[in-house]
């Protein structure tokens, strides 16, 4: 059949890519592992040119595949099931670059792009060390290119091709039957980018992140060609500026992820231990402890086995993270997994391809990795290092074991779980790491490597401590911290944290000037752990001072037992009515829609009431894609330099679009008489012909009557009801009144005799627009994105020393 309208050539042309990528990153592999084996030089360098082309025509077909899949996306070319499936019209330019790492072979492809990048890079600097480190380069390359091959081998599907058209897909959907499908509306457009996914975070996050990832096969490569070669020393000060760099940028990638969930997710927060947050988070932990250890290694000749083990492990740790994400197995427990593609068995031999041989070959070299059999001193530097990194190492182990639940589960058909209490089960454990680290991050700067004299470094650590103890009882006692929902022992341990992390702060700063003589050149590892200390006492003070603003005992929802959410921490606001919301008053002013019908906003005007300003909140509610029902939150905050007010819709009426079916019930009342309804009562107490007053003006020729009912609620509350009706010419007229508060709608029906008239009392929770509105306080939550910030220039800082220090070498 001959299908109209299709754009084939550019699929096309983009799966030869595919292929030449997969095969020239397998010569690539191939040439670098024998220039690597080559004894003559000729031979060496003959190998290593063919490695180069083929690299670089692997890099360039990788970034071309990339070029050409933004570009079939954003010429909403909907015959590719890729594009179909990840993206719509609606999408703006960077929302359409989302929508490729949306998907899994997406991402990998992404991944493949930033191994192409630094490749390159290790080609022009790596030198001597070129051979063997782009060997595990491209192998890894190769690896990547056939999670995106999408070929059957003896019906054994190898990876997941971008490609392949829609119809391909849905074979047998009655719609591919017509030769002109794409005209059919429903190939006018696709199926969306996850809601979730739909925020700026999201364009920036996910290549930060896995250039993150990308970048850990570097001191992993390193390592491995210092066993190969059995130059167990000699690669540590090349690798050093490539550790720094994955640490930075991978914590930078992890932390704009906490950023995008603050910002794009309703828990309240920057941080759930969510498992793919967590596999993420373990693997940089243990660079960052093999990056500790190799420092003292290239200062003392200690630590060197640990820095291999750290190094190899983190990039193993990267992989598995990887299966834990990809496979499925977290798709019921995390809202960041993939679904699972039906590639489980090769993202287990991924994992195994490298983990394998990697341990096997640092097992079979252990005995020959050079160490000194002298133990480090207890005053100095290198032994607090190690411990610091063992810490690391142990905090990583603790997590890394318990998310992978699901995965343990599956394999022993097991149940075992964490509890309800996620957030407070890691944390109990890693406000005790953050502890220890804070104290040694602090301390360790002032030890001398080797051993220190006992006296200098007590007098040159007793400011910092004196301030920092001056400065966290200061926190402690007057900042109001009083979180108590885990006992007094949890408490404890967070003014603890609050006093480490402070003490971080201040000894570090003042190491650059005490210890560093104000050589900022020298201070990258000192303005690291600054900015270290500065995230924990921002982490530490937003959440255990996080205040719920909406307090809500007057009229809450009842949200149900099942749900998370609280009637009393959300604030019922009726359109236009101006509600009591503490310090603040709150009036939810209006709702829009955007051009596509697909996020409705709601614009809540926060008046402070001393008079001190006021803003606009506008969380939203976007309409859910890949046809799921409903609609998701998307919070608003406003931002202060010292504090976040946080809001998100818990309730709104379109979440629950259904028809107004309440019915009018007739009371037949007389003054003085009582009728109930489900929120308390209402009195009749007169009726009066022809009223005029401040709601009618009828005169004594007109023919109306007018109700006033007193109607007081079952917590107390008094209102007033001044329903009427009349007739004019010849046509009777009905007018309501309603209590938007109490739901209801009270009409005033007929006279039925001389004493008695009909009433009429519906209740709806329809009368009346009103949202259900959750607002929190984080007080001093910029103090963790400052920090961040400040890590990130300390690890630059060092990049660029450490890279300066290499002493140029033959290649």
């Amino acid at each position: 059949m001959n299908y109209i309208g299709e754009h084939l050539f550019p699929g096309q042309l983009g799966h030869f890519l595919l292929l030449l990528s997969f095969v020239s990153s397998l010569v690539a592999s191939v040439a670098y592992f024998k220039a690597t084996v080559a004894r003559a030089d000729d031979e060496k360098n003959s190998w290593k040119r063919l490695a180069r082309i083929a690299f670089i025509a692997d890099a360039v077909c990788v970034a071309a595949v990339f070029a050409i899949i933004y570009y079939l996306i954003s010429s909403h070319y909907f015959e590719y099931y890729y594009v179909w499936n990840h993206s719509d019209r609606s999408l703006n330019t960077g929302y359409l670059l989302s929508s490729i790492w949306e998907g899994q072979e997406g991402s990998f492809l992404l991944w493949a792009f930033w191994h192409g990048v630094l490749g390159i890079i290790l080609i022009f600097k790596a030198k001597k060390w070129e051979a063997p480190v782009m060997t595990v380069v491209s192998l890894m390359q190769f690896c990547l290119a056939t999670m995106i091959l999408g070929l059957y081998v003896f019906d054994i599907k190898i990876g997941s091709n971008p490609f392949l058209l829609t119809r391909e897909v849905f074979q047998d959907a009655p719609l591919f039957n017509d030769p002109d499908y794409l005209s059919n509306a429903r190939m006018m457009d696709g199926n969306g980018l996850n809601q979730l996914l739909q925020n700026y975070w999201m364009v920036i996050h996910p290549p930060v992140l896995f250039l993150g990832f990308a970048s850990t096969i570097v001191p992993f490569a390193y390592a491995v060609a210092g066993l190969w070669r059995k130059n167990y020393g000699g690669w540590t000060k090349a690798a050093l500026p490539w550790a720094l760099f994955s640490a930075a940028i991978l914590g930078l990638g992890i932390m704009m992820g906490a950023r995008w969930a603050y910002e794009s997710l309703n828990f309240g927060g920057y941080w759930a231990w969510d498992p793919v947050e967590n596999a993420s988070l373990v693997p940089w932990l243990i660079i960052v402890a093999g990056l500790h250890t190799q420092v003292v290694y290239n200062a003392t000749g200690h630590s060197l086995r640990p820095t291999y083990f750290f190094y190899i492990l983190g990039f193993i740790l990267i992989l598995y993270s990887t299966y834990l994400t990809r496979s499925g197995d977290l798709q019921d427990t995390s809202v960041h997994a993939f679904t699972d593609l039906g590639m489980n068995w090769q993202l287990r031999l991924f994992v195994l391809f490298f983990t394998i041989p990697a341990l096997a070959l640092f097992l079979a070299r252990y005995k020959h990795i050079p160490f000194i059999a002298k133990e480090e001193e207890t005053y100095s530097r290198e032994f607090w290092m190690f411990i610091g990194s063992l810490v690391l190492f142990l905090s990583g182990l603790f997590i890394i074991i318990f998310t992978s639940l699901p995965v343990i589960n599956k394999l022993f058909n097991t149940n075992f779980t964490v509890g309800s209490e996620v957030e407070f089960f890691y944390n109990r454990i890693q406000i005790f790491v953050a502890i220890v680290l804070g104290v040694l991050t602090a301390v360790t700067q002032y030890l001398k490597y080797k051993n220190t004299n006992k006296k200098n470094f007590a007098k040159k650590i007793a400011l910092p401590l004196i301030i920092s103890l001056l400065i966290s009882g200061a926190i402690s006692l007057f900042g109001g911290i009083e979180y108590r929902a885990f006992g007094p022992g949890f408490l404890a341990a967070i003014h603890l944290a609050i006093f480490a992390s402070v003490f971080t702060f201040a000894a570090n700063a003042g190491y650059v000037w005490s210890g560093l003589s104000g050589k900022l050149k020298a201070a990258g590892g000192s303005v690291a752990h600054v900015g270290f200390g500065m995230m924990m006492v921002g982490i530490l003070v937003s959440s255990s001072k996080k205040e719920v603003l909406s307090v809500n005992y007057l009229n809450p929802l009842n949200f149900g037992s099942e749900n998370k959410e609280k009637g009393t921490e959300n604030m019922t606001l009726f359109k236009g009515i101006r509600t009591d919301m503490g310090k603040y008053w709150a009036t939810y002013v209006k709702d829009s829609v955007d051009a596509f019908d697909k996020t409705t906003y709601f614009h809540v005007r926060m008046e402070k009431k001393d008079g001190k300003g006021d803003f606009v909140l506008t969380p939203d509610l976007i309409r859910n894609t890949k046809g799921q029902e409903g609609l998701s939150q998307n919070p608003d905050a406003k931002h202060y330099w010292y504090k976040d007010i946080f809001s998100y819709i818990s309730y709104a009426e379109v979440m629950n679009p259904e028809k107004d079916t309440a019915q009018f019930r007739r009371h037949t009342m007389k003054p003085g008489d009582t009728a109930f309804y489900s929120g308390g009562y209402m009195v009749l107490d007169r009726v009066t012909p022809n009223p005029s007053n401040d709601r009618y003006q009828f005169t004594p020729q007109d023919t109306a009557i007018m109700a006033e009912l007193s109607i007081t609620s079952s917590d107390g509350r008094n209102f007033r009801a001044t329903p009427a009706f009349y007739v004019k010419n010849n046509q009777v007229h009905y007018n309501m009144d309603t209590i938007h508060s109490q739901g209801l709608a009270i009409g005033l029906s007929q006279v039925v005799d001389n004493q008695h008239v009909g009433v009429v009392v519906k209740e709806s929770s329809r009368l009346t627009p009103f949202i259900a509105l959750k607002v929190l306080q984080f007080p001093f939550i910029n103090l963790i994105w400052a920090g961040v910030i400040l890590m990130i220039i300390g690890f630059i800082m060092s990049i660029v020393r450490r890279a300066k220090a290499i002493k140029p070498e033959r290649s």
